[in-house]
């Protein structure tokens, strides 16, 4: 009897159709007739009646139509097969039962339609003709009805029998759950522990087919999940006496445990953490009816299990991308980063979540070390995806989680994250043993990729990040060198590496302790050959992708010791100057100015080394070793004092008057100066240069202590340290105002203020008027005396206190001394006819002042006064020029400079007076006047040219005589000279050169030609260049004389001249000529219309 309904069976199964048990299934999940259009609203009593009325119908169809046969076949054959109960006097139970026989059925039939599948060959003529589909593929609307059927099953089969606390229950789920909670019978047979484990052997048996697994773990995986953890591993309350009394036995709880395994292995790692961490524990749910149901808590045997399985998770191969994306898709974004990625990634809170459970050691692990080694390469992964929306996730979580495992193990934190990170800047490292394999020139030591990886991996730990844990910082220490190397060489030409180097190096300057920063910074410039830099082997190269990388430098040939000699020179400029950049975003933060006390105090150990204590002795008595070791410590000294002067240099230049941001940088900037000027005046080398540092460091402290900044006792405390030094110089500097003033400055330091001289005040307000020598603040004060001619004392104070808190960047104060009668000051803007014959004569004084600013000031006050037609100082302009004259041969570029702007001035607005003394002075010989001075009144006619404008043809003749005459002068710098001002004049006259043109191109044709000096003849080829520049199209008709003479002569120059910069002017000039020509063979031409009017 078993056997042919066996046979009679496996004959269903070849005939039964999937249309049929779909047909069944639909059957199964029609409303009945309780007239509602969902089961979703109904009640207790009509959703038994209706789940009994459709098992009734379907029973009949079986039974009665003869086209249901093979189904009722099938379905029999596959009942007798299973092992589990189906019968019930729970209508939830009967009704789950049947439906997990036709799953079943469906199985079996999609399994069989799909073995007995075998497509033909595709056809090569029609290759776009779609490939056959599989006979078991279901439909849209299939996938919709066995969606449906799956979540009866699961509402009724296994949701209700899970204990409290484990899986969401069904009542915080939706109002069909409630109702279903209510409907099913715990009493009746089989058990709830038997039913569960039922549904979920025969959803796992019907997972087996692809589709259908599908669509159950797709939706369904998570109460799946949690009956099988029920099953496998809940505490039973006693043990069974019996085998009958037992509901599940051990080997069924086996099953159910490899079960669970199993899935978790097979489905999308992130749903499997998604869905742990849902049975592990959660918030309150609320309901649909809007009251909130408090959710039990998860029992402690099942929150242990979902931990062993998350860390089980979690150590797997991609494990920790697997826990990433559990957490964060479960927070909103999708697989790819969907619409709330964005928020997501934002969400710092989520984050830390992760990397506190990334950073904790499981208990399945050996040791933290294990688990360290196998889990840190994979966030450093987290840091390299491409996708943008999960990159900018993943790479927060890598960077918190970084920063948490930093701080919680440093030590293998820094052996498994940090090392990996900075390998390839070791690797390049001074301190490091290259392989012999890899010194070979032209080896790269460090590929593109590494290299822009390592960086920006930096770039997020480091700067994004933003926690300067100590483990972190010290790892970056020894590699700041090479990362100032790698900033210097992006400077040189466009590179996406720049801006994060400048970063990095910006963020770590301002982390670190303000010793180690300074002595990082000495690394930088080269001050400390002890702090790790880059490799002598090793160079930065331009990739092939527009990248950096790092590569073994070519061997030195004799013949190229001089080029490597000035690569050598220019790169060490290059780094000062990038290093000057640098510390020019660090000025807030006062590490600029704590850096630039640290080089003034350098230059002050430069300029007291007394070069007598390096003399060796005799040779004699000396090895030819030692006497190289000598030689070589004394090309180092000579290398670092250069060093050092040119340090100080750029920082000044590249610094602004803010980088000093308080008073103890300030007092420190001053004990440097006083310093230098003590150790100078002990050498017998007090020059003017350390005379005027010395009177502007004394003035910046009087300025503090005549109120312009707010002092505490703590701040005298630290001015303090300027006493000894204060004392020092009134001992031993030879100028007795400054002797002076240094004991004026001690006294008012030791009482606190209390007492303060007159000279203190005059210091401080001589200094702020040489701070602002053009005058605003000046301006001010003389508008304020001219409504108040008592000016208060207060007002002046508050002037100072103004001007000295702009200054240094500290906060003003009231005036801390009495206030003192101010002097007249010769740089102050007066209105028209408001000059004082007082004013006059004292600004005449001080322009020949021995100190040079006062001397520069007083200049540029006379040439203001000139500019501004000044009648008082018009009447005496014959003395202007002479003050102006005599100053020219003064050897500082301000004073001569103030000198040639205040001449030029002058004989703009009297040019008849003037310029002929000028042309006088500039055409006499070497017995009257030095080169230099003639220089510098070439200067001034070149200056007075350009003003002149179109005025200058009236002095056309005088000029371009006495040019002319220059041309043939002896000196060559003056012929050079006299040739530049007739370019600049010729450019000028256009058609009013008349006449002298042939002058000027006979001259010119002879200087270029004849000349012995390589720089005479550049300056007659650049004013034929600025003579066709000048006239442009004009010169076919100024030039039509000469112009064939002066195309031959820039053809012998460009085929003859040995000098190629005379040459290129030569070329440049050519090309200005063949513009022109072009332009007037072939003029452009205009489309226009033109409207006669007749009369």
């Amino acid at each position: 009897m078993a056997a042919a309904r066996q046979v009679a069976g496996g004959r269903a199964l070849e005939t039964c159709g999937m249309e049929r048990i779909l047909e069944a299934l639909k059957l199964l999940l029609s409303p009945g007739g309780s007239g509602s259009s969902s089961l979703q609203i109904t009640k207790h009593d009509v959703l038994l009646a209706t789940l009994k009325s459709n098992l009734s119908a379907l029973e009949d169809k079986l039974l009665k139509d003869p086209h249901w046969k093979e189904l009722k076949l099938l379905r029999d054959a596959v009942a007798n097969e299973a092992e589990w109960p189906r019968g019930s006097a729970d209508i939830t139970w009967a009704f789950t039962a049947q439906t997990l026989l036709l799953l079943l059925c469906l199985k079996e039939t999609m399994m069989r339609l799909a073995a007995g599948f075998n497509p033909g060959k595709p056809n090569p003529r029609t290759p776009e003709a779609a490939p056959a589909l599989s006979p078991d593929t279901l439909s849209v609307s299939q996938q919709k009805t066995v969606q449906s059927v799956l979540q009866f099953v699961v509402t009724l089969g296994v949701c209700p029998y899970l204990v409290p606390g484990v899986g969401v229950p069904l009542k915080c789920r939706t109002e069909f759950g409630a109702v279903v909670q209510d409907v099913v019978c715990l009493s009746a047979a089989p058990s709830a522990a038997r039913r569960l484990y039922t549904s979920c052997s025969v959803l796992l048996s019907v997972a087996q087919n692809a589709a259908l697994g599908s669509l159950i773990f797709c939706r369904h995986f998570g109460d799946i999940a949690a009956g099988l953890c029920q099953l496998g591993f809940c505490p039973t309350e006693r043990k069974a006496l019996n085998p009958e009394e037992e509901v599940l036995t051990e080997e069924e709880r086996a099953l159910s445990r490899e079960a669970l395994r199993d899935i978790l292995d097979q489905v999308y790692q992130p749903l499997a953490v998604r869905e742990l961490l849902t049975l592990q524990g959660g918030a309150p749910q609320s309901c649909t009816d809007g009251k909130t149901q408090v959710r039990c808590r998860a029992p402690a045997w099942l929150r242990r299990l979902c931990g062993q399985l998350l860390s089980e998770r979690l150590m797997r191969p991609s494990g920790v991308q697997a826990v990433v994306r559990g957490i964060l898709e479960g927070a909103g974004a999708g697989a790819a980063g969907g619409s709330d990625a964005e928020a997501t990634a934002a969400d710092w809170k989520k984050c830390d979540v992760i990397a506190k459970i990334l950073s904790s050691c499981p208990q399945q692990s050996l040791s933290p070390e294990d688990y360290y080694r196998d889990i840190c390469p994979q966030i450093l992964d987290l840091f390299h995806f491409q996708d943008k929306l999960t990159a900018r996730q993943f790479q927060r979580v890598a960077t918190t989680t970084f920063i948490t495992m930093s701080r919680e193990r440093p030590q293998l934190a820094a052996k498994y994250l940090l090392q990996p990170v900075l390998a390839p800047l070791h690797r390049c490292l001074n301190t490091a043993e290259i392989p012999e394999g890899d010194m070979v020139p032209g080896t790269v030591l460090v590929t593109e990729e590494e290299l822009s990886r390592c960086i920006e991996d930096v770039f997020k730990v480091y700067v994004v990040g933003n926690d300067p844990v100590t483990v972190l910082v010290d790892s970056l220490l020894p590699v700041l060198g090479v990362l100032f190397s790698l900033y210097c060489f992006t400077k040189q030409s466009v590179s996406h590496t720049r801006s994060l180097c400048q970063e990095i190096l910006l963020w770590i300057l301002g982390k670190l302790e303000r010793k180690k920063a300074l002595a990082s910074l000495k690394g930088f410039a080269g001050l400390d050959r002890s702090v790790p830099s880059l490799h002598s082997l090793c160079h930065f190269k331009a990739a092939a992708q527009g990248g950096i990388m790092i590569t073994i430098k070519e061997a030195i040939c004799d013949e190229d010791e001089d080029e490597s000699l000035y690569q050598k020179v220019s790169s060490e400029q290059c780094q000062v100057e990038h290093l000057g950049d640098l510390l020019s975003h660090c000025q807030e933060c006062g590490l600029a100015g704590d850096f630039f006390i640290l080089c003034l105090k350098e230059l002050t150990q430069v300029a007291v080394e007394n070069e007598a204590e390096l003399e060796t002795e005799p040779f004699s008595s000396t090895s030819l070793l030692e006497l190289e070791q000598h030689q070589t410590l004394l090309v180092e000294d000579q290398e670092r004092k250069l060093l050092v002067l040119q340090l100080v240099a750029v920082l000044c230049e590249r610094m602004s008057e803010q980088i000093f941001t308080n008073i103890t940088q300030v007092v420190d900037f001053v004990a440097a100066t006083l310093q230098r000027a003590c150790a100078s005046l002990a050498h017998q080398a007090e020059s003017s240069v350390e005379s005027q540092t010395l009177s502007m460091s004394m003035g910046l402290v009087a300025v503090m202590l005549g109120g312009a900044v707010e002092l505490k006792s703590s701040d005298f405390a630290v001015l303090k340290q300027l006493v000894p030094l204060l004392e020092k110089v009134s001992t031993t500097y030879p100028d007795p105002v400054i002797q002076e003033l240094a004991i004026d400055l001690r006294i008012t330091i030791s009482t606190h203020g209390a007492f303060t001289t007159e000279a203190v005040s005059v210091a401080a307000q001589s200094t702020l008027s040489k701070k602002d020598p053009e005058g605003k603040r000046e301006e001010q004060q003389q508008a304020s005396h001219e409504r108040h001619c008592d000016m208060s004392p207060s007002h002046l104070e508050q002037q100072q206190s103004h001007d000295m808190s702009r200054q240094t960047g500290l906060k003003p104060n009231p005036p801390l001394v009495p206030p003192v009668v101010r002097e007249p000051s010769i740089t102050t803007n007066q209105k028209s006819g408001s000059l004082t014959a007082e004013q006059l004569q004292e600004a005449l004084l001080s322009a020949y002042d021995p100190q040079i600013p006062t001397r520069a000031a007083a200049l540029r006050t006379l040439s203001r006064w000139v500019e501004q037609r000044e009648p008082k100082a018009l009447e005496v302009q014959e003395k202007f020029l002479k003050v102006f004259l005599e100053n020219l041969e003064h050897e500082d570029t301000f004073v001569y400079l103030s000198a040639i702007q205040g001449a030029a001035l002058l004989s703009d607005v009297y040019p008849e007076k003037i310029l002929c003394g000028l042309l006088h002075q500039y055409d006499a010989g070497k017995d009257k006047h030095t080169a230099e001075t003639r220089m510098k009144v070439g200067e001034v006619l070149m200056r007075t040219v350009r003003a002149l404008g179109d005025m200058v043809s009236k002095y056309r003749e005088p000029l371009i005589h006495t040019f002319l005459r220059g041309a043939r002068d002896p000196d060559g710098a003056h012929r050079a000279s006299s040739l530049s001002n007739l370019g600049e004049l010729c450019q000028r006259l256009d058609f009013l050169l008349g006449s002298v043109v042939h002058e000027v191109t006979a001259c010119l044709i002879a200087v270029a030609k004849t000349d012995p000096e390589v720089q005479v003849r550049r300056a007659a080829i650049h004013v034929i260049v600025l003579l066709l520049r000048g006239l442009s199209q004009k010169a076919t008709e100024v030039l039509k004389d000469v112009l064939k003479d002066l195309y031959h002569l820039l053809k012998h120059v460009v085929r003859l001249e040995p000098d190629d910069v005379a040459k290129l002017h030569a070329q440049l000039a050519l090309e200005e000529l063949d513009e022109i020509m072009r332009n007037f063979l072939f003029p452009p031409q205009k489309l226009e219309k033109k409207i006669v009017v007749l009369p």
